[in-house]
């Protein structure tokens, strides 16, 4: 078990926990053994790779896994001496948001789309603390403000689609603290996020932690978060604590060979040389794409706005193009447009072909060579379908001549080249963990070995060694088949590891462009040096 630093009484007690899922007497164990203590006032991470468990023990903690397919077969939750393992719902519900405050992995998905920012800040208020609703609306605003929204009170009006990534993680920061809880339980709460906004969200955190004295039971794959932000912390595997102790004590001479292999998994340069023979393959001219804004009660136009003005993009066969830039900069809709899964106008040329101005009908054809895999793989994998249909999906209509075995085949094969064996072919994607969706999405792409792939923050949500795993997979399916990539990410370890150039955008435009090293070692731009500035600081 995890001890606490000193004598401090424990906040938090988990013993010999274990969790097994399944029903009618088939179960299979998820988390085997685990234990650690929490004291008011610390910072304990809970590190580890994708379904070693983690998430599912401080669901466990919170009381919010599904009864009627988890069980606890031994083990013990104690929050203040209190046993919350079995409990009454009545009584984790008093503690749930009291006592107890959680900031959600994917804000979009724990926020409710039906109802504004401000109510769902305010309902609590109301529940726990009995404020009627001005006072509570008043608090809420409070903590907007003090979470560093602006125009706290405009926004309190706002719902959750029309803030942007790093608004809707204040939000929930706002909302898992507006009861003042002693323990704050924040699931990877920064993935997704671009680096200023990793070191904006992970500064807010460590600030509200000292101000109010809470403890923060953190979990996280990002190694560099951990290292920023935690005191102690403990490694799982498998569903167990395999190493645990001090910050330094555990990153700095690690014990376990796990431990040193999640150390050591820092993303390394992948790049080979493009022939100066490589044909261009994708080419865009002048690519402005604009939304028009809606004001009042019936819609009415009121402007609009350009996420993407003007930009030249040129890409060969063989070749990586980095696209980087805070949240909002038009990377995304740069990348969709450039796939014509966007309306733009200007030029774009694939493979010497004029896309801009032809039908769907004409496009689609193309689709085979140009995939994508999206950076939310929760919300790009269709709950209803398993993984067998949804990989071969894309087969079954670009490759109708194949028959049912060999476009098995075909499907084993993709999920077996990013880390997944047969087995994965029965089940659903909410059986999975965030990075194994996320393999699922990109077995789904590379299944038709397209020419052009657009990646949008692929490995966002996968820990440092299975990023690691899927950067070597797509250097060595890029070397294979020559493959061109669209890299959109806001991590520049990724960039730098395997783009041969890169596109600095910023508000719409592109403010810097050019070889990778020569950016990344030489940026002339301030927002470029901004960027990296906050990379440096994430990783201390």
């Amino acid at each position: 078990m995890a001890e606490l630093a000193g004598d401090a009484p424990a906040l938090l007690e988990v013993e010999d926990l274990a969790v097994e899922f399944g029903r009618d007497g088939d179960y299979r164990r998820v988390v085997d053994g685990v234990g650690f203590r929490l004291a008011r006032g610390e910072r304990l991470a809970l590190v580890g790779e994708s379904g070693s468990g983690k998430s599912v023990t401080a669901l466990a903690v919170l009381g919010l896994l599904d009864r009627t397919l988890a069980r606890h077969p031994r083990g013990s939750v104690r929050y203040r001496g209190e046993e919350l393992l079995g409990a009454p719902q009545g009584t984790l519900r008093r503690l749930r948001g009291r006592a107890i405050g959680t900031i959600f992995q994917e804000p979009m998905n724990a926020l409710n789309p039906l109802h504004t920012i401000g109510r769902q800040i305010a309902e609590p208020l109301g529940l726990h603390l009995g404020l009627d609703g001005r006072a509570a609306r008043i608090r809420a605003v409070e903590w907007l403000q003090r979470v560093g929204i602006a125009d706290p009170e405009r926004r309190f009006d706002a719902f959750p689609h029309q803030l942007s990534g790093g608004q809707r993680q204040r939000a929930m920061i706002a909302m898992a603290l507006a009861c003042g809880p002693e323990l704050l339980i924040a699931d990877e709460p920064t993935t997704a996020l671009d680096v200023t906004l990793q070191v904006q969200i992970l500064d807010l955190l460590a600030q509200l932690q000292r101000e109010l004295g809470m403890a923060v039971l953190l979990i996280s794959h990002d190694l560099n978060l951990v290292r920023r932000f935690a005191e102690r912390v403990c490694v799982m595997h498998a569903g167990r604590v395999v190493e645990s102790g001090t910050l330094d004590a555990v990153f700095g001479a690690p014990r376990e060979a796990y431990t040193r292999a999640l150390v050591a998994a820092e993303p390394t340069r992948l790049v080979a040389a493009v022939p100066a023979t490589a044909a261009t393959l994708l080419e865009a001219r002048g690519i402005v794409c604009t939304f028009a804004l809606r004001r009042g009660l019936f819609g009415r136009r009121g402007g609009e706005v350009r996420a993407v003005d003007g930009v030249d993009v040129e890409l060969r066969a063989g070749e990586t193009l980095g696209i980087v830039g805070e949240s909002g900069s038009g990377k995304t809709t740069l990348g969709l447009s450039l796939l014509r899964l966007q309306d733009c106008s200007g030029s774009i040329r694939f493979d010497g072909r004029e896309l801009a101005g032809l039908r769907e009908r004409a496009v689609r054809p193309l689709r085979r060579h140009m995939q994508v895999v999206f950076q939310d793989p929760f919300a790009a994998l269709s709950p209803r379908l398993t993984v067998e249909r949804i990989v071969g999906e894309g087969l079954r209509i670009h490759c109708p001549a194949l028959d049912a075995a060999a476009r098995r085949a075909r499907i084993v094969a993709g999920l077996r080249e990013v880390g997944l064996d047969e087995e994965a072919l029965w089940r659903y994607p909410h059986e999975f963990s965030g990075g194994q969706r996320q393999r699922i999405a990109i077995a789904r792409a590379l299944v038709l070995e397209p020419r052009l792939l657009l990646l949008d923050e692929p490995t966002s949500a996968l820990d440092a060694t299975v990023q690691k795993q899927v950067l070597d997979l797509l250097s060595t399916l890029q070397a294979r088949h020559g493959m061109s990539y669209l890299f959109i990410s806001h991590d520049l370890r990724v960039i730098r590891a395997l783009a041969h150039r890169v596109l600095v955008m910023q508000a719409g435009r592109v403010v810097e462009a050019g070889p990778v090293e020569a950016v990344f070692e030489a940026p002339e731009h301030p927002y470029t040096l901004a960027l990296l500035r906050a990379a440096l600081l994430a990783r201390r």
